[in-house]
C-alpha cells in the first residue's frame, strides 16, 4: 500500500530545498527560498514543482546560522502540505467541472489543470475519419447563414402590416390596436400575436381563422409585388460561390413565400426554407434559428443570422447566434445590440462573416481568480528607507 501511495501521489516523495542569494536595490543582500519535489522518471502528477518563499516576517525563517537546518526542514514540510493541498483541491475541483458544467471535460490529460481549461470545442466532430474535413470544421471558415425574408432579401413595407392589423380589426369589431401594440407584434406569428398581444380570441379556431384572414388583407395590400434589396442577390451569389449553407426563414406562409421566391427568381439559392407553418412560436422566440440551424446541420454557435429588427437581435442572440442587423426600416443607432450593422448587404465579405465565426462566445471564457488577502493583521505597510540612500 505505501509503495502504492508513493507511484500515485506526492506523499512518497521528499521535496528538495534550495536557496539563492539576491541583492535589491538599496544593496542589502537576501536569500530566496524555495523547494521543489523531483521528477520521477515514468511518473506523472498534477504538478511537477512547487516554489515556496520566505519573507523576512514568515515564523519559519530564523536569521541565526544555527537554526538553518530547522529553518529547512520547516521550509520542506511547508512545500510539501502545500503541494499536497494543491492536488486535493485539483481533483475537487475537477469533480465539481464534472458535476456543474454542461460540457464533457477530457480526464485523460495529464499535462493539464484536470477539467478546468479549455473545455471540448463544439464545432469538432470526432466521427469524421477525414482528418482534412474535420480540420475544416475547425476553422472559422465552417459557417452557416440564415437569412431572413423581408426587409433583408426583398424590400419590406412595413405601413402594410400595420394597415392590416388596423382592417382586421374593423372587421371584426375590435377597438384598433395602438401604435406600441402593432410595434410589438412585428415578427410574431399572427395566432400568438391574435391570442397573447391583442387578446381577441384564445379559441384555436377562431384564433386560426382570424390569422388566415388577416394574412389575406395583407397580400391583398401588398399586390403581389416583391423587389429584391440593392445588394442582396450579389451577397447571396458570392455565398455560393464559397459553398456556405443557407437557410431562409420567414413569418410568412410556405405558399406564399414560395410564390414570392418564384417571383423574384431566387429559387435554388437556399439550401433549407423555414416558414411559419414549421415551427410552432415565432420571434423573439429562438425557435425558428434553431430549427434552420438543425436542418444547416450547423452548430449555433457557427450560424450568422441576418434581420432587420431588434426582436431578431434578441432571438438569435438566444439561440447563442451572431446577428447582423440590416438597417432597412430602423435607423442604425436603434440596431446597436447587433453584433454587425449594415445598410445594404453588399457591404459585407466573407472575411467579416468569418470574423464573427472566430469570436468565442463569453460563456465559454476562462473565469479570472481573484487575489487572496493576506490575513495578517500585524503586517506592516512601512517602507524602510535606507539612509545612505540619502
Amino acid at each position: 500500500m505505501v509503495d502504492s501511495i508513493a507511484t500515485t501521489s506526492l506523499l512518497g516523495q521528499r521535496p528538495l530545498y534550495q536557496g539563492s542569494p539576491y541583492k535589491d536595490g538599496f544593496g542589502r543582500r537576501g536569500t530566496f527560498d524555495f523547494c521543489r519535489v523531483p521528477q520521477m522518471q515514468r511518473r506523472e502528477f498534477v504538478g511537477f514543482s512547487c516554489v515556496c518563499a520566505t519573507p523576512v516576517s514568515s515564523p519559519w525563517r530564523h536569521e541565526t546560522s544555527g537554526a538553518r537546518g530547522d529553518r529547512w526542514a520547516a521550509s520542506s514540510i511547508k512545500a510539501l502540505a502545500m503541494e499536497l493541498t494543491k492536488e486535493a483541491f485539483a481533483f475537487k475541483e475537477q469533480e465539481r467541472v464534472l458535476r456543474d458544467s454542461s460540457y464533457p471535460v477530457d480526464t485523460t490529460a495529464t499535462q493539464r489543470s484536470p477539467g478546468l481549461w479549455p473545455p471540448l470545442n463544439k464545432a469538432d466532430n470526432p466521427s469524421l475519419h477525414n482528418p482534412l474535413l474535420r480540420q475544416e470544421r475547425l476553422g472559422c471558415g465552417w459557417l452557416g447563414v440564415i437569412f431572413e425574408w423581408e426587409g433583408v432579401i426583398i424590400e419590406d413595407n412595413p405601413d402594410l402590416e400595420k394597415q392590416a392589423w388596423l382592417a382586421l380589426s374593423q372587421e371584426e369589431g375590435k377597438s384598433p390596436p395602438p401604435a406600441f401594440i402593432l410595434k410589438r407584434v412585428e415578427g410574431m406569428k399572427n395566432e400568438h400575436a391574435i391570442s397573447e398581444v391583442l387578446c381577441w380570441s384564445r379559441d384555436p379556431t377562431q384564433t386560426r381563422r382570424l390569422a388566415s384572414r388577416k394574412e389575406e388583407i395583407y397580400q391583398g395590400l401588398q399586390g403581389g409585388i416583391y423587389r429584391l434589396r440593392s445588394g442582396s442577390r450579389e451577397f447571396v451569389n458570392v455565398l455560393m460561390n464559397y459553398k456556405i449553407p443557407i437557410a431562409l426563414v420567414s413569418t410568412r406562409p410556405r405558399n406564399t413565400l414560395e410564390t414570392a421566391i418564384r417571383s423574384t427568381e431566387v429559387e435554388g439559392f437556399f439550401n433549407v426554407i423555414v416558414a411559419t407553418d414549421d415551427v410552432h412560436r415565432g420571434k423573439p422566440d429562438p425557435e425558428m434559428f434553431v430549427y434552420a440551424a438543425q436542418l444547416l446541420d450547423m452548430i449555433p454557435e457557427r450560424c450568422i443570422v441576418f434581420g432587420n429588427s431588434n426582436s431578431t437581435i434578441e432571438a438569435a442572440h438566444d439561440a447563442h447566434m451572431m446577428c447582423v442587423a440590416v438597417a432597412s426600416k430602423h435607423p442604425m443607432y436603434e440596431l446597436g445590440a447587433a453584433d454587425l450593422v449594415v445598410k445594404h448587404l453588399d457591404e459585407l465579405s466573407i472575411v467579416d462573416l468569418k470574423n464573427l465565426a472566430a469570436i468565442e462566445s463569453a460563456e465559454f471564457e476562462p473565469e479570472v481568480e481573484m487575489e487572496e488577502e493576506d490575513d495578517d493583521p500585524y503586517r506592516s505597510t512601512a517602507v524602510a528607507v535606507d539612509d545612505n540612500f540619502w
